[in-house]
């Protein structure tokens, strides 16, 4: 049976929304080479709308500059959970409904391969965690407070509750730590 890892960049205010403002400053060799072990360990992407869209115009685009990690990006199945999206222009993009997600994400799951990862935490995120899918969560926790506060930009919002056990950690030089959770049963 295939994991599904979730990788997320987090402040230490909490922030989530737009790491591209605020981690570049951290992406040294120890993080890319953490990233490149984290992409080629998984087969397939699994993401949500707005981080599809993000991604599917950003890396198109990036694999000259970023050569077999960006090949790898853009060549994975791309599953996509999404009621708004009829078509994926980026390669081998999956939609997968709403209502067939938790389903449709199970019957993945079930299938011979590597992890699944998911990148960002947002509402994909928490259906896997409300029905036993997520197996790992790893937060890249940045020496950066941000200092924004809108809910919609934390990694989470009201009435989202959940416990984890620590699993591992990553300790990098310039202060970035990844911890690697797993969900507790509920």
């Amino acid at each position: 049976m295939r994991k599904i890892v979730n990788s997320t960049y987090i402040s230490l205010d909490g922030v989530i929304e737009n790491p591209q403002n605020w981690t570049m400053d951290y992406f040294g060799e120890e993080a890319q080479g953490f990233a490149r072990e984290q992409l080629f360990a998984s087969d397939a992407l699994l993401m949500g709308r707005a981080t599809y869209d993000g991604f599917s115009q950003a890396w198109p685009a990036m694999e000259e500059q970023t050569g077999d990690f960006g090949a790898r990006m853009n060549n994975l199945p791309h599953y996509v959970v999404s009621d708004s999206l009829e078509k994926g222009e980026w390669n081998n993009t999956v939609i997968i409904r709403r209502a067939d997600a938790v389903a449709e994400i199970a019957k993945l799951k079930e299938q011979d391969g590597q992890d699944i990862l998911q990148y960002g935490f947002g509402p994909v995120s928490r259906t896997l965690m409300d029905n036993g899918l997520l197996d790992e969560l790893r937060l890249w926790i940045h020496p950066v407070v941000v200092g924004t506060g809108d809910p919609a930009e934390l990694l989470t919002r009201e009435g989202f509750a959940a416990k984890f056990d620590l699993t591992d950690t990553a300790v990098h030089s310039n202060g970035v730590i990844i911890a690697t959770y797993t969900p507790k049963p509920s």
